[in-house]
Formats: C-alpha cells, structure tokens, sequence
C-alpha cells in the first residue's frame, strides 16, 4: 500500500474527543466512543486584564485579574461582579452575576443578569409558608395563625391559641379601638363647644352687647326675652339658605325663616362687620324694644353671637309701599283710597314715636322703601337703624347727616340740628310721591327742579295737573286738594312753621270721614299763607336751585 494512502486511512480512523475531565471514565463514554457522538464540552476562560501593582499585592504577583476602574470591566450588568482568576492554564477575571440573579453578566439593561423569582421554583427554593418574591432574593413567613421554620416542609404549625381566645382577642382590640374614637370624638366636640362658647363671647363684646342690656335694663325680662341663639336662627333659615334670600337695605340682607314657635319671622343679618353698622343694629333694638303699635313694624328680638349681629322682625308679607306704587304701565297701582289710608296709619306711627314714648323718636329715614304693607296692605314703619331718641329737654341733636336723598330736610342738612321737624317733611315728600307716583330720590323736571321744588312751583302756580298722578285726579275727588295742602305744609323750608306729626295725623284722619266739605280745623289757616298768599316768585325763590344745590352738597346721596 502507498504509504500516503496508509497514512490517510489512519487518519480517517483516529478520532479526537474534547469533553469535561470526569466525563471519560463513565458508562456514557464508552457506549458514545463511535464517530459523531454527543458529549459534554466545557471551555473555561478568562478575561485579560493588566493593571497597575499595588502595595498590598504579595511578592510574585501577576498584574492581572478586576481592573481598578470598574469603568473599564467587561463586567456590563448592574447585578454582576467581578472575580479573579489565576490557575496553571489561565490568569485574568470572570464576570458572575450576584446571588439571586440569573444571566448573561457581560450584558447591559434587559439582556444581562435578571432577578431569580424563587417563589415561582418551590422545588428548588423551598416555602410552605408565604413566600414573596424580593429583588435578589425571597421573604418567606408563617401564614397567620401558625409559626414555626417556613423554609423546611411542613415547617409551619398552626398557632395553639384556642379560637374563643383568638374571639376574644379581636373584640377586646374592637372595644378600645371603639373607646378611642368615642373619646377622641368627645374630646372634639368638647373643644369644639368651647371655642364656640369664646367665640361667642368675642362677638357679644364686639357688637356692643353690653351696650344693649344697659339701654333694655330698666325692663330685664325684655333684654333676656329678645337675645335670641344663633343655633334657633340657623335651623330658622337651614343655614341662611340663598333660597331664604327676600332682599336688601342699606343695613343688610335680609332673609326669612320659621322659627320653632311656627312663627314666619324676617332676619336682618349685616353685610360686613363695620362698627357704625353694629351701633346701628343695636341703636335699633334699643328703640323698637321700647315700641309697641300697629303700624311699626315688631322686633321679636336679635342675636350678638356672630361676627355681625342678627335681628328678628315679624315677617310682612306684602313687600314695601315702594315696589305697589311704582309698577309698570299699564298695570294700575294703589287706588288713592288705600294711599291714602297708608299716609295715615304712617303719620300715626310717626306721631306716635315723637309724642307717645318715653323719648321722642326721629326715624330719620322715612320713605317708601321703608313703609311695608301686610297682607291687608296695612302699613308698617320699619328700618330704624338712623333713628334717634332726643331727651326731652333738648330742642335739636347735632348728628352726622343721615337719611334718604330726595327725602332729607335741607334744614337738618344745613345746620345739622335733628328734630321731630326733619320727619314731618320727609312725610310731605311721601304724601307728594303718593300724588304724582315720581321718585323724589331721582326725579327732576325739565327745568332741572327736584320733585318738591317742582311740585311747589306748580302749586303757587295753580297748574300741578301736569305733575299729578291721573289716578289720583280720576278718584281723589276734593280731598285731593286737602292732601296737596298738607303736603306743602310739610315741606316749609322752615322747621318751625310746618305742622306737628300729630297735627298731620289728625288732618288725615278727618279726610278719612266721607263728607263733601271736610274743613281744615286742625291747621290753622296761618299755615298755608306761604303756599296760597305767596307768589309764585316767592316759592320758586325758596326752592331755588342755588338753595337746593347748598343743602343737598352737604347731605348723603
């Protein structure tokens, strides 16, 4: 045979096996000893590595193996670490990853060491308890109840508490967790009252409660009947709903409630907390405490426990005196006949509140906002907040000008002395809106005259049918002339020549008696010479607009 032949006949023959050091001396080798047979291969490798010697480095070391700079390691994963290798065949480092992760260490993010979940392999990591899976790791405890070694089987035992034991345990744990928040809900509520009770006592102080039981003390069993819990009120209005909402002065809003008697009553609550309003409030009680008639309107009391200060009015039903005499066209307003009996059951209060109480009373607002009118349309004088008590021995009280432009004595704004006088003409501006249905608030003619220097004019001219109202003129009949009088009468520019209220009262109430010539007894006839003997020169004059401009500079708009 060729001996090239023969060589390569041995070649085809020789076989060359890489496997695992203790795999050859098994039963697996010999039976896998033919040609392409399968075996276990292990390459084992290392990474080179040079680095800088170290102090610490023993004598003969090789300056290989986990670089310094762990920048510079093949060791990609955030979970793997770096080993050193040093054996006869190989010298560097491998990369490992950290106990309780699995995979590729010289990967980065998602393709490198991940977390072992140990509770999803039981067989390998043993938990008869509760396991929960941890980033490199497991937690396994006893379920509840049971104790003992989870990590053994059957390492747990349930607990040798008796049941009724375990009962009792949970309800004792309820009851003073119960007690806790029974006692933490007192003890609110507790603190709760008692800022309530200070804050109350605060707010009675502020707005001038003391103040109220020294004007009322003369009558006690009135100044404890009239202060009225702020909790009545709030169940009264649920709350001071908006829906209670029934309108609004100048010295609050107002709103209505039922309060636990069933009485339907009205609740004037202050806009803000300005100190003139609370002595308006209080200046109020003080003087309706005093009043009991007809046609004033009835304090049933007040309440000083808030911030702004409460007060509590029978409820009128039937809105002011204002809004049924000034409706739209053409829908008809008062008949003269109940105007006419509104004028007197006003000046019947007014004449009341000047000469019929301890001290004469000047409302000082008198207009027909605040003239209310029940449902039988009887007259109510109400909004006595600007009123002021005048002792008895004193002609005139010098006052901040208060009151309703249109309606204010030019006398009381020019000197600023207030007398009863300072009603009687703001009730002569009432009776002329009564006849002409204007707004002396804002009315001027064409000559830029006001309602009362116009309607004089008129009146000295003998031409006021283009001022009257024709339903007046339609149904007044000769009376309308009386009233007209009187109107003027009221409206003198001097105080001392117009008629007392109970003059006017009187004068009303004879034109109440139905007869054809009612004579003026009440008024002496010296009291229209200003109006029937003057001229019309002589009027204009006293209600020139030069004077009007000097009063009404000084007077509130």
């Amino acid at each position: 045979m060729d001996p090239a032949q023969e060589m390569d006949s041995l070649l085809r023959e020789a076989l060359v096996r890489v496997a695992e050091t203790d795999w050859f001396g098994t039963s697996a080798a010999r039976a896998n000893s033919s040609r392409g047979a399968a075996m276990p291969l292990v390459l084992e490798w290392v990474v080179d590595s040079k680095r800088l010697r170290q102090a610490e480095d023993p004598p003969g070391w090789a300056a290989t193996g986990c670089p310094n700079d762990a920048g510079t390691s093949e060791c990609r994963s955030s979970h793997s670490s770096c080993s050193n290798v040093t054996n006869n065949y190989r010298t560097g480092y491998v990369c490992r990853c950290k106990d309780g992760y699995q995979g590729n260490p010289y990967l980065a993010g998602a393709g490198g060491c991940q977390d072992v979940d140990e509770c999803a392999q039981p067989d390998k990591f043993m938990c008869s308890g509760v396991c929960t899976n941890t980033p490199g790791g497991y937690h396994c405890v006893c379920p509840p109840r049971s104790r003992g070694n989870p990590r053994i089987r059957d390492g747990c035992v349930k607990s040798s508490l008796s049941l009724g034991l375990s009962i009792g345990i949970g309800i004792g744990s309820g009851a003073a967790l119960l007690f806790l928040v029974l006692g933490a809900i007192f003890v609110t509520q507790k603190l709760k009252r008692q800022r309530a009770k200070v804050s109350k006592q605060k707010f009675f102080k502020q707005n001038r409660g003391h103040l109220l039981e020294q004007l009322v003390s003369q009558k006690a069993d009135i100044a404890e009947r009239m202060i009225i819990p702020l909790v009545e009120l709030e169940k009264a209005t649920n709350n001071f709903d908006k829906a209670r909402e029934i309108g609004g002065g100048g010295h609050g809003m107002v709103y209505k409630g039922i309060m636990l008697d069933l009485h339907v009553v009205a609740i004037k609550k202050s806009k803000v907390a300005i100190q003139k309003e609370i002595d308006e409030f209080i200046n109020e009680v003080a003087i309706l405490s005093q009043i009991n008639h007809r046609n004033v309107v009835k304090l049933f009391g007040c309440c000083l426990e808030t911030e702004v200060p409460l007060l509590v009015y029978e409820f009128i039903s039937n809105r002011t005196l204002y809004h049924h005499l000034h409706v739209e066209e053409p829908e008809a307003s008062l008949p003269w006949v109940e105007r006419l009996r509104i004028a007197t059951e006003t000046a019947r209060a007014l004449a009341y509140l000047h000469s019929a109480v301890s001290f004469p009373i000047v409302h000082r607002d008198i207009k027909s906002q605040n003239i209310l009118l029940d449902g039988t349309l009887i007259a109510k004088v109400s909004d006595f907040g600007a009123s002021r008590c005048i002792p008895l021995d004193q002609t005139g009280d010098e006052t901040a000008i208060q009151g309703t432009f249109g309606y204010l004595d030019p006398m009381y704004c020019y000197s600023g002395q207030l007398t009863e006088e300072s009603d009687v003409y703001s009730f002569g501006v009432l009776l002329m809106e009564l006849l002409t249905r204007k707004k002396p608030c804002s009315y001027r003619s064409s000559g830029e005259k006001s309602l009362v220097a116009y309607f004089t004019s008129l009146l000295a001219e003998g031409d006021l049918s283009s001022v009257l109202d024709p339903q007046v003129m339609m149904e007044g009949g000769k009376k309308i002339e009386e009233v007209i009088m009187l109107a003027a009468a009221c409206v003198r520019m001097e105080g001392g020549q117009r008629p007392t209220m109970r003059q006017v009262e009187m004068t009303l109430e004879s034109l109440q008696v139905s007869h054809e010539n009612v004579v003026m007894g009440v008024i002496d006839a010296q009291g229209y010479t200003m109006i029937e003997g003057g001229s019309t020169e002589e009027v204009s004059r006293q209600y020139s607009r030069e004077e009007e401009y000097l009063f009404s500079s000084r007077c509130p708009r």
